[in-house]
């Protein structure tokens, strides 16, 4: 019996580098994300899974998100530009937190460790708009290169044409930057719109590579076609564009604008990813373009990061689950009555878990048990046991919970009659 459906995505999946809520999280089809990349057709176009592509090479920061090697730094959740698409969640939305990946940063070792958790090659720095901290943005480049090495790949989201900001950063040790241009400016950059066009201009000179990332907005595809022109006769590195989504934070607005989700299921905006894969299509310039879809970003960027994290962070009696997800036997402590030392006590007695197949969680108030001992001992247990289903993540979001004895069901009051 399960208690519990899959909930929304935890903040800070996503290797785009915006922290996403998903309505509902979406189970893998295991076999899409170990899909080999397809060889281009005569056009030069290639496949990825779920419906993306690419012309050209794909970026640096793309392919370390492609592997799962990318750590995500949510630098603040504030930002001034305000898109009515933006999925940035409620608790961080306009709100001066950071976070490494699902970690909440209070201290550097924080974002270092989450690092070592994934094995991360790189790290993408996100917000709202990280040059809006911009000291802080500076410190943590200069802390991820002084620990990993200049091999640490860091690139950047901003909506900021600030050529004085993103220049201190690539002293710093910044490799790329990704400038997310207004959909209101889309088009030549001419007149609102050059201050981008100066920035793109000028960061060779910095010694960083610079791109331009924006959603798929179907009713502005012929804007988008004439900013993909321009920023092919500017010569940037690349161009991602992204599928337009629905998030708890942004769909009133999304609604409001005429704005409809796939029926077919997932939370794409219909129209978005059929506009964003014929526009890579038919590009025939020589500037490398990617359609990343937001099904590539749950199904293959997310789940191979839970696979890293959950091999490098599970303990031996946990059961690592194809999408990366642990599985554990807990007992939990629900009030003052029980002590962990008592559950301790009572799994020793038993003779059937040995300590080396559990440990105790004084945080969360449970014992973590080998699944499958636990499953034999239960019923012995006047506390409440369930199997459990978590992210390996360090919030450790519970996805699923299954009872495993009668202590674990709420108590029933016979009612009166």
């Amino acid at each position: 019996m399960t208690l519990t459906g899959r909930p929304p995505l935890p903040s800070s999946e996503r290797h785009d580098g915006k922290p996403h809520y998903a309505p509902a999280a979406r189970r893998v089809v295991a076999s899409a994300s170990a899909r080999p990349l397809e060889p281009p057709d005569l056009s030069g176009l290639q496949r990825l899974p779920m419906s993306s592509t690419f012309r050209g090479s794909l970026a640096v920061g793309c392919e370390q998100c492609l592997e799962g090697r990318k750590m995500v730094l949510f630098v603040t959740g504030r930002c001034r530009f305000r898109c009515f698409y933006c999925p940035v969640s409620e608790r961080r939305n306009q709100i001066d937190v950071t976070y490494a990946n699902e970690r909440l940063v209070e201290r550097d070792e924080d974002v270092l460790e989450e690092a070592r958790s994934i094995g991360a090659a790189g790290t993408g720095i996100t917000g709202g708009d990280p040059l809006g901290v911009i000291d802080r943005t500076v410190h943590y480049v200069e802390l991820l290169k002084r620990e990993f090495g200049p091999e640490h790949h860091i690139h950047l989201y901003t909506h900021e044409p600030n050529p004085e900001k993103l220049a201190r950063l690539a002293r710093a040790g910044l490799d790329e930057f990704r400038l997310h241009v207004p959909s209101f400016l889309w088009g030549d950059l001419a007149g609102a719109g050059s201050a981008y066009r100066r920035v793109l201009e000028e960061a060779p000179s910095w010694g960083v590579r610079r791109g331009v990332e924006v959603p798929v907005l179907p009713g502005k595809v012929p804007e988008l076609r004439r900013l993909l022109l321009a920023l092919g006769r500017i010569g940037v590195d690349f161009v991602n564009l992204n599928e337009l989504e629905f998030s708890p934070t942004n769909e009133r607005k999304m609604w409001e604008r005429g704005y409809r989700q796939e029926p077919k299921g997932g939370w794409g905006v219909v129209g978005s990813q059929a506009a964003a894969r014929e526009l890579v299509r038919r590009f025939s310039g020589s500037l490398p373009v990617h359609f990343c879809s937001s099904g590539f970003k749950d199904g293959v960027q997310l789940r191979r990061r839970l696979q890293r994290r959950a091999e490098r962070t599970a303990l031996p009696f946990h059961r690592i689950t194809p999408d990366g997800t642990l599985v554990k036997g807990i007992v939990e402590v629900p009030g003052p009555s029980a002590t962990l030392e008592e559950v301790r006590q009572r799994l020793d007695r038993s003779r059937r878990v040995p300590p080396d197949r559990y440990r105790v969680d004084e945080r969360r108030r449970r014992v973590e048990v080998d699944p499958v001992l636990l499953r034999r001992v239960a019923r012995t247990l006047p506390f409440p046991c369930f199997e459990v289903e978590e992210y390996p993540t360090a919030d450790a979001l519970e996805v699923e919970r299954t009872p495993l004895n009668r202590a674990a069901f709420p108590s029933r009051r016979p009612t009166g009659g």
